[in-house]
């Protein structure tokens, strides 16, 4: 069954450009790190696809897991990790969170 999940969360980092996977939604975050992702990706111009993972504890799981990563939330370019809060706050504050957005187009 875990492979099924993993194969899911590949699937989902691979439709879309730009994915968070954080706690709530992009229009009403439920934590203060998953409403600052989505600020810093907003005033970066992005669009993004969100997954809620308080809605599904497999997925708040496996996604850990997956990225070997252990927080949430976590933001995927392009179908890489880019990181969690604090990364994705320095590479807005930086400017490099708009250069890597505009490359991937």
């Amino acid at each position: 069954m875990a492979t099924d999940i993993f194969k899911t969360i590949e699937e989902q980092v691979k439709a879309e450009r730009v994915v968070v996977y954080m706690k709530g939604t992009r229009d009403l975050p439920q934590c203060g790190f998953s409403k600052t992702v989505c600020e810093a990706l907003r005033l970066a111009g992005a669009e993004f696809t969100t997954y809620n993972v308080l809605d599904d504890p497999e997925l708040r799981q496996a996604i850990k897991q997956y990225s070997n990563w252990p927080t949430i939330p976590q933001l995927y370019i392009d179908g890489e990790l880019v990181g969690g809060c604090d990364i994705v706050v320095s590479l807005y504050e930086s400017g490099e969170l708009e250069k890597t957005l505009a490359a991937s187009d």
